[in-house]
């Protein structure tokens, strides 16, 4: 069933600053590029928050029944320090410092994030293309850059030329920045740049004798700039006109800015409908920096070994933290945030393990179909996952009404009901329940509280509460909360 025909999602473009009613340019395909990592050191968090809102969008646009192409790269050259056209690359310089080759810090870092990914429930890109595996294309792009009069060539090197762009289109679309304004605000050449203006970028450099990373071209042995690989590699796999482009908000000046520069002065076309950045994280109310140390990395939080954070945390209890917040906001990672989380976590769980043990009526006194439409009216409101969760958390009330008897549920809607909630936690959230993966490990446990909650109604039965009172307490303690109800007594644990 095709459900994109029956739900209207509306996105926040970052080009018009305005929420859009989406139309993909093909019906019923939908093509995606996001900017990947830059394989020189281990993933940040920050990227992790980034690259798993993108993967929930492009879980519920698969969801929705769309054929989505998602392409997402992997800069593996071209990046130079401090996103500028002068310095040493990144990842030579990590190669350089830890005297290896700079393919083996590319494969090195480039398995840690796949790892890293695999480890958060991540669903991969239909297309994963690398800087170094586009480089003839990146060359035909920089000369119908230069044949179209927006690059010019000095000393090998090759540069846009922004201010003969800006006579002609705005240069500062996406970011809202005016070319005036960025002269204004930029110190003058020193006379040691090749570039005719400070804010003409690099579309290819000429690599300096001691640099590694080299290809021929016909203006020298370099290497591409920074920018130009995802204006070829986003055009060769999605065309010269797609749907989405995504990111994180550092990349929207300059980065996307010169995407959109070099694809009109090489094509004459705005590559992308809809502009769409993933906002900042922040530790405990502070920008993450590997200078002030206040910084924590995904194997850190995962094992719990940092001293920021109580305990270790699982990786669906980090997605549903994520997911907690809009895409679009600061997300501030403090361990009180990650506490709630887990028991917000825990109690989705608990009701999702109770669906299958729900009995039905004739009849319904809730509106599943009301429920069920709330939930994709969250997701369709620019991919709204606080509210979609909230929606969650009502179901998880209905669940619990339903076991009491306060409510009944019919046979069709129950199947609904269970259908939208898996759809929702597992499919779209891309939730796993931690609980049920480690089931082999539970049952044991789960074998033991059942025998102290037979103790315990034998307790009160003897009408001996003493006791009674101490074995639930005592289970508190450990974790384990006991739940009575009209079918029994339950157990959860926190």
């Amino acid at each position: 069933m095709e459900l994109y025909k029956h739900q209207n999602i509306k996105i926040y473009n970052s080009l018009t600053g305005e929420k859009e009613n989406f139309k993909s340019i093909n019906e019923g395909y939908i093509g995606m590029y996001v900017c990947g990592p830059t394989v020189y050191s281990n993933v940040h968090l920050g990227n992790v928050r980034t690259f798993m809102s993108f993967d929930v969008i492009f879980r519920y646009l698969k969801h929705l029944g769309y054929k989505v192409r998602y392409v997402r790269n992997i800069t593996d050259a071209g990046h130079l320090e401090n996103d500028a056209d002068e310095g040493e690359d990144k990842i030579t310089k990590k190669a350089r410092l830890e005297e290896i080759e700079p393919m083996e810090v590319v494969q090195r870092y480039t398995v840690d994030f796949h790892n890293i990914l695999n480890t958060f429930n991540f669903l991969p890109p239909s297309i994963e293309p690398t800087a170094t595996g586009h480089i003839i294309e990146q060359i035909e792009l920089i000369k119908t850059i230069i044949d179209n009069g927006f690059g010019y060539e000095v000393n090998g090197s090759v540069y846009f030329d922004v201010h003969k762009y800006n006579e002609t289109n705005n240069y500062g679309i996406l970011s809202k920045r005016k070319l005036e304004d960025l002269i204004h605000n930029t110190r003058a050449l020193d006379g040691q740049s090749d570039k005719k203006n400070p804010q003409d970028f690099a579309l290819w450099k000429k690599a300096e004798p001691t640099h590694i990373m080299r290809w021929p071209s016909p203006w020298s042995d370099g290497f591409p700039g920074w920018h130009l690989e995802c204006t070829a590699m986003s055009t060769k796999y999605l065309g010269d006109h797609f749907d989405i482009h995504g990111g994180g908000m550092d990349l929207k000046f300059p980065h996307h800015e010169c995407e959109i520069a070099q694809n009109q002065a090489a094509l004459g076309k705005s590559p992308v409908n809809y502009w769409m950045h993933a906002n900042m994280l922040e530790l405990n109310g502070q920008r993450m920096s590997k200078s002030t140390g206040n910084t924590v990395n995904p194997d850190e939080l995962l094992s719990g070994n940092n001293a920021f954070f109580s305990k270790a945390y699982t990786p669906s209890v980090i997605r549903f933290f994520v997911a907690q917040s809009s895409y679009r906001s600061i997300l501030d990672l403090t361990d009180d945030g990650l506490l709630a989380s887990e028991k917000g976590y825990n109690r989705l769980m608990e009701g999702v393990s109770q669906l299958d043990h729900l009995k039905t009526s004739k009849t319904s006194t809730i509106n599943i179909d009301a429920w069920k439409q709330k939930c994709y009216d969250a997701m369709n409101d620019d991919f709204n996952t606080p509210i979609a969760i909230a929606n969650l958390f009502e179901g998880v009330k209905y669940i619990n009404q339903i076991k009491e008897g306060s409510e009944t549920i019919s046979e069709k809607d129950l199947e609904t009901f269970k259908t939208t909630v898996n759809a929702f936690v597992f499919d779209i959230l891309g939730l796993k329940n931690d609980k049920a993966a480690a089931g082999a490990g539970t049952d044991k446990l789960s074998g033991a509280v059942q025998l102290l909650i037979k103790l315990r109604q034998e307790a009160r039965v003897n009408k001996d509460f003493a006791l009674s009172d101490q074995i639930r307490d005592e289970l508190a303690e450990a974790g384990i909360q006991l739940n009575d109800g009209r079918e029994g007594t339950t157990f959860s644990t926190n």
